[in-house]
């Protein structure tokens, strides 16, 4: 006699679908979309809604690396480190979506109740999509940024150069200043000497004060005050050279140096261009051009939808045999376990008694 054929068993996708490894990649959308794997696959109906769900929550990631990704570049200029931080902030929102997601119950909650759990959610997910909208309007306008940066760059170099052209007026004053003080006392003692060595020479020749020529005391006292004050100004005369070379430096030097000093500055600005600096752009660009900021509204806007679409999307779907299915496996354990507690809350007061 024949055996009879065992009836096909209906298995039920375990655990092991989580990790994709059955290459199967409906499992990897349903685990996008934070459902519970072996309970969904009892309802076929139900498979579509989810792969759909499970897709928007990995667009988000997408969008949120990639907006990301540039942000980071901009700041970095290292394609290492921006696909790393890209990577680390994409998964991040995915898995604040993911969450905000899964934890939104369809069934035994009122529609003003799912409302009320799902409000903090979606002010986190509109916060989410304007910090992701801001670098993918960046990248979109970037040859207008660039031109607009540029415009900044050059008023910062222009207010700097002047700032630093009356910096630079006022030390060459005040180096001006100090020269000719130094060259009129310099010329003041070299005048000293000479009229002190005219003095005793004239006395020496007859034609001074004394009317007597050769050397007499008058002369010697004469040519004394002139040797004693050469040899006094002898050590003035150094300090007064170096002083006044110093500052013919300084005045030599300050057209160079105003100049290096410029370019340097102007170097420095176009090699920091950062984020900041773009987003400023971006924000005039805004102000004073109308379609900028229609398109960087429109582009907000629909960043936050494709951000909140996934709440919205759990909050409008229809109560599916899913959602009861997974109502009733958290809450018959709940229940089973409130009514257990109150049970030893009940019994716990008696035992203390009897003993």
């Amino acid at each position: 006699m024949a055996k009879p054929t065992d009836a096909p068993e209906t298995t039920i996708s375990g655990y092991e679908s989580f990790s994709g490894s059955k290459g199967n990649n409906s499992h990897f959308l349903w685990w996008c979309a934070g459902v519970h794997q072996p309970t969904l696959a009892q309802y076929p109906t139900e498979h579509p809604k989810y792969h759909t769900l499970g897709g928007v929550l990995l667009a988000t990631f997408v969008l949120a690396a990639l907006s990301s990704g540039y942000a980071f570049y901009t700041i970095f200029q290292h394609i290492g480190w921006a696909v790393a931080f890209a990577l680390l902030w994409g998964a991040i929102i995915f898995n604040l979506d993911r969450f905000m997601v899964s934890t939104i119950r369809k069934y035994g909650m009122s529609s003003s109740s799912q409302w009320k759990v799902a409000f903090p959610r979606i002010l986190l997910a509109l916060f989410i999509g304007v910090t992701i909208a801001r670098p993918l309007e960046l990248k979109l306008f970037e040859k207008e940024i660039n031109v607009e940066v540029e415009s900044h760059i050059q008023e910062q170099i222009k207010a700097f150069n002047l700032k630093l052209d009356t910096i630079y007026e006022a030390r060459v004053a005040a180096a001006m200043q100090e020269r000719n003080l130094l060259l009129q006392r310099r010329a003041s003692m070299q005048d000293t000497l000479l009229k002190l060595q005219q003095a005793y020479l004239m006395e020496a020749d007859g034609t001074g004060g004394s009317g007597r020529r050769g050397i007499e005391r008058i002369t010697r006292l004469k040519q004394g005050a002139y040797e004693q004050t050469a040899s006094n100004y002898a050590q003035l005369f150094p300090g007064l050279d170096t002083a006044l070379a110093r500052q013919t430096r300084f005045l030599e030097n300050a057209a160079m140096e105003l100049k290096s000093d410029q370019e340097k500055y102007a170097q420095t600005a176009y090699s920091n261009i950062g984020f900041l600096a773009r987003n400023k752009a971006l924000q005039s660009l805004s102000d004073r051009e109308d379609s900028v900021f229609m398109a960087n509204l429109l582009i907000t806007i629909l960043i936050i939808l494709l951000e909140t679409a996934p709440i919205l999307a759990k909050l409008l779907l229809p109560v599916g045999p899913y959602d009861i299915a997974i109502a009733k496996e958290e809450l018959v354990p709940m229940h089973q376990l409130e009514k257990s507690i109150a049970r030893e809350q009940d019994t716990s007061p008696k035992m203390e008694v009897v003993g």
